[in-house]
């Protein structure tokens, strides 16, 4: 399921940072409050990110408040706010997926830990259309 969640263009570089795209890696949309404990690291180094759902930026431990979804065509747009070198960088994203319709434990949802890396380079896929669109 993870195969797609980060592909060779998800990293871009911005004027204030880099984003980075991240496919859902799960059989079904899911609600943005259901990812939790999301930390990024860029070449072995932590890195504070943003969510950006739609026009606003969202705290990672504010996901939990958020009303919307994230669409298993979707990507979810981490904004960074540092500027990453020019080539190749690996990524690691670490987050827990609270799946609410399967239990886990007594009264408590489905907990899955999920890992995602991969050594990208920034607009790797410059000026090339995606097939998916960002979180809304």
């Amino acid at each position: 399921m993870t195969l797609s969640a980060l592909r060779s263009d998800a990293l871009a570089a911005t004027p204030n940072g880099f984003e980075l795209r991240l496919g859902l890696p799960w059989i079904r949309s899911m609600p943005l409050s259901s990812v939790g404990e999301l930390a990024l690291t860029l070449d072995d180094t932590p890195v504070a990110v943003d969510i950006t759902v739609g026009d606003r930026c969202v705290a990672p431990d504010h996901l939990a408040d958020e009303p919307g979804w994230w669409f298993i065509q979707d990507r979810l747009v981490l904004a960074g706010h540092e500027h990453p070198l020019p080539g190749e960088h690996d990524v690691e994203v670490r987050f827990t997926l609270m799946v609410p319709y399967l239990q886990g434990g007594p009264g408590a949802p489905l907990a899955l830990p999920f890992r995602i890396a991969g050594t990208l380079t920034p607009d790797a896929a410059a000026g090339v259309p995606t097939v998916s669109r960002d979180v809304a």
